[in-house]
């Protein structure tokens, strides 16, 4: 990886914007070549997915990063990666990737909104208050959705300390402080997975283009099928542990170097993100406690 990127890390006031709002958008992410190729190849993609009863409505695609070169650049692309490292630390790695791709609208009876945190069932089973974070996705937009009515992504700024929105779940209703993403084409938005959230309608003229990015702890299963093994021959080794290699069986929750080749870049290049924990680590216990707890296990 690039020394270079180093000049897109993340800032004080970055930091404090995404803990306070629970995403940040990070405009010119992507030069205008980038952009392009990118866009062919969500374009590729869509003519081929797309079936007759899904002409004016969203696709969907997941496990996307095989199926063209560009997508996987972007899961270390230097204008964002080291904000995510920010965030997260560097025990992480690609767990989702999907594509959305929202042709205008032609039948607007039937549209709902679907106010939502990510992950699901975490949401229901982890009992602590506020959820932890786990994840973030980013979001790389390709489309100019710098005005409402293009399938914006609805977010509440905030909203990802609370456990509940309150709304109703009518598909009608939106919770108060809503409020669309407004954002240039080439701009890639970080955003918290407990931020709430949700699709909204395109009834303008244009096709609203997504490719998004989701990152999680290592010891974390992944969301979707993550087809990324032929990806991994020409990968150097910060991108082979992005996209789920381990050189240990317990390197999920006990890395060595060789699980996490990105904790050794940044103690050469950024020590004060190579840290062991973003938070203080207890005292280890003596080692004959440790016997004595273990003592008799298989």
């Amino acid at each position: 990886m690039n020394p270079d990127c180093l000049q897109y890390a993340m800032t004080s006031d970055e930091q404090a914007q995404f803990e306070r709002d629970g995403f940040l958008a990070v405009e010119n992410a992507l030069n205008p070549e980038q952009l392009e190729t990118i866009i062919a190849a969500v374009d590729r993609i869509d003519s081929k997915e797309r079936s007759d009863d899904l002409r004016d409505k969203l696709l969907s695609v997941t496990n996307v990063l095989h199926r063209d070169p560009s997508f996987v650049d972007m899961v270390d692309w230097p204008t964002f990666f080291p904000k995510v490292w920010s965030i997260l630390g560097w025990n992480i790695y690609v767990y989702h990737s999907h594509m959305d791709v929202t042709p205008p609208a032609t039948d607007t009876t039937n549209w709902r909104v679907a106010w939502h945190q990510d992950s699901m069932r975490v949401n229901d089973e982890i009992e602590t208050h506020p959820r932890p974070r786990l994840s973030l996705k980013v979001g790389i937009y390709l489309t100019d959705v710098t005005e409402p009515d293009r399938g914006n992504t609805l977010v509440v700024p905030g909203s990802h300390k609370e456990d509940e929105l309150d709304c109703p779940q009518d598909g009608q209703s939106n919770p108060q402080g809503a409020e669309p993403l407004l954002v240039p084409a080439g701009t890639a938005v970080i955003l918290d997975r407990r931020c709430w959230h949700s699709r909204s309608l395109n009834t303008s003229e244009l096709t609203r283009k997504v490719l998004w990015i989701g990152y999680s702890y290592r010891w974390l299963k992944p969301k979707d099928d993550m087809t990324v093994a032929p990806l991994i021959a020409d990968a150097d080794p910060i991108r082979r542990q992005l996209l789920g290699v381990n050189a240990t069986s317990n390197g999920v929750y006990d890395p060595v170097d060789d699980d996490v080749p990105l904790r050794t870049w940044l103690s050469q290049h950024q020590p004060k993100d190579a840290e062991w924990t973003k938070h203080p680590r207890p005292q280890s216990r003596p080692p004959a406690m440790v016997r004595g707890m273990n003592a008799g296990r298989q």
